[in-house]
């Protein structure tokens, strides 16, 4: 994180990946940072799995499953299958290639490297420029209570039952205790621009805020917040993003994603099929930019990081 990046964003998982794709190429990647949500790792087979960091590394380095958007391009699944000869957890897939990743980096953990360190490890032997850190290196889970079972994992929510549970509360376990990642807040304090990825508000950008002195960091510097709304015509272009708007009692529109991130960004970029809630946006304290947003491709994801960071030019020059 030295010298302090020009641009920080804020990531969760697949859309956040699509975005920095376009900002690596609109913007120099070695002047980036993208802090990512880890509150959904998890350990399986005793292994430390981080799906945030390790769709931003695949996706950046251009070896993403390109029809999950997460995983390897090109993987084998022999583990996974030997693994249901004796019964074993499958339901989270773990590709043959995947698992060295979380080999290695449960490896260097029990040396006793922190989690950005490892991270910027594996991100390096990827050959990426741009700085991905974890928000901290501190151990914090996202909770789902669901109407029918109580209170589970993420992952059993997101995964096992395809989030296709109803859900009542979300909590982000640990997160009063974790510290951010070293240099952190000092990025946010001298960056340029922060851009908060269109990836989901509860469980994806939510975890990241909770984490002490984040979210008092960006509103320190809202005016140089930038927020892409993951919301396009009254649904999540993937993931369970609007359902959990709806069931925790949040308006499933570019206007709820308003209302959520008021406090910690001047400014929403929203869809062109949601041009009409411009002025809902704009009544939420919010800077309103009409572009459009869905991400079809590496032109398009080009196209809207010019957009977002277009944003900063404009608030600079008022």
């Amino acid at each position: 994180m030295s010298p302090t990046p020009s641009v920080v964003t804020l990531a969760g998982g697949v859309g956040a990946a699509k975005l920095l794709t376009g900002l690596i190429r609109a913007h120099p990647p070695d002047e980036q940072l993208a802090v990512v949500n880890t509150a959904d790792d998890t350990v399986l087979h005793g292994l430390h799995v981080s799906p945030d960091l390790d769709t931003v590394v695949y996706t950046l380095a251009e070896a993403v499953n390109p029809e999950t958007g997460w995983g390897l391009a090109g993987e084998t699944w022999q583990a996974m299958d030997a693994l249901d000869r004796y019964g074993g957890i499958t339901w989270f897939r773990l590709g043959d290639r995947d698992l060295a990743t979380h080999l290695y980096r449960t490896h260097r953990l029990g040396q006793g490297a922190d989690l950005a360190a490892v991270t910027a490890e594996i991100a390096a032997a990827w050959g990426l420029e741009l700085a991905v850190v974890p928000v901290t290196n501190d151990r914090i889970e996202t909770r789902v209570t669901t109407v029918d079972e109580g209170e589970i994992g993420f992952q059993d929510y997101f995964v096992r039952r395809r989030h296709d549970v109803a859900v009542t509360d979300v909590r982000v376990a640990g997160s009063e205790s974790a510290q951010p990642a070293p240099g952190l807040i000092e990025a946010l304090a001298g960056a340029r621009q922060i851009v908060i990825a269109p990836s989901n508000p509860i469980v994806s950008i939510g975890p990241v805020l909770e984490v002490p002195g984040v979210r008092r960091a960006l509103a320190d510097r809202r005016d140089a917040v930038v927020a892409v709304s993951p919301i396009v015509g009254g649904a999540a272009l993937k993931g369970p993003a609007d359902r959990l708007m709806r069931e925790l009692g949040h308006e499933c529109s570019a206007v709820g994603v308003a209302r959520l991130y008021r406090d910690v960004a001047a400014t929403l970029v929203i869809d062109e099929a949601d041009a009409h809630l411009a002025a809902g946006v704009e009544a939420a304290g919010v800077t309103c930019v009409v572009a459009p947003t869905v991400m079809d491709g590496v032109e398009s994801s080009i196209e809207l990081a010019r957009v977002v960071l277009g944003c900063a030019e404009a608030g600079s020059s008022t």
